[in-house]
């Protein structure tokens, strides 16, 4: 990062302020990204655990997978999913809290008597997989904002922090140079001063 400064005090004032922005922020960045990194391993884990519950209830249904082809998917639709937005580590998600199912009436007469239970598999099935759907956009998120404060604490603490105390430094010893000649040159007309007043 090249930055462009002046040599003088403003300057300094300026580069003194944005440094000391930058050191204030920068536990709070990695706080930040610690607690990101913890929230991201859950999410994980989350979506892994649906998977396998997802797997198992598919498996649980095999043997019934001819009979699949007489049931009827009309009988039964998503009426509304419901959700809530919380915040986790500075970011706001969206939570999967409950679905709600619209079912056709239907005569119990007419159809099978496993299509009580096929109608709870669907219902099951379709909650676990929209969770996992929520749980994933969680994980994603989650990732998306910690790569950002990773990437934020590294050019803070690789790039702009050094930056700035190369150019706090490289003031104060234009400063120092500066006063140290002007010093010197005070001296040395004051000298002359002294030397023409005698002669």
């Amino acid at each position: 990062m090249a930055l462009k400064f002046q040599y003088n005090k403003t300057a300094l004032r300026d580069i003194e302020k944005q440094l000391n922005i930058r050191l204030r922020a920068l536990p709070t960045l990695k706080n930040k990204e610690s607690a990101l990194r913890i929230e991201v391993k859950k999410a994980k884990t989350i979506v892994e655990n649906l998977n396998d519950q997802i797997k198992q209830k598919n498996n649980s249904f095999r043997n019934f997978s001819a009979l699949w082809c007489e049931f009827d998917q009309t009988l039964i639709s998503i009426k509304e999913v419901k959700t809530s937005t919380i915040k986790i580590a500075g970011v706001k998600i969206t939570v999967f809290e409950d679905i709600i199912f619209e079912e056709k009436s239907f005569n119990i007469f007419s159809l099978p008597v496993w299509y009580f239970e096929g109608i709870n598999f669907v219902k099951e099935l379709l909650k676990l997989q929209i969770k996992k759907e929520y749980a994933h956009k969680m994980m994603q998120m989650l990732e998306t904002s910690r790569r950002k404060t990773t990437q934020k604490v590294n050019l803070y603490e690789k790039v702009q922090i050094p930056t700035y105390q190369t150019a706090i430094r490289k003031i104060k010893r234009f400063l120092e140079d500066e006063e140290n000649l002007s010093k010197a040159s005070q001296k040395i007309i004051k000298k002359r001063q002294t030397e023409t007043v005698e002669l």
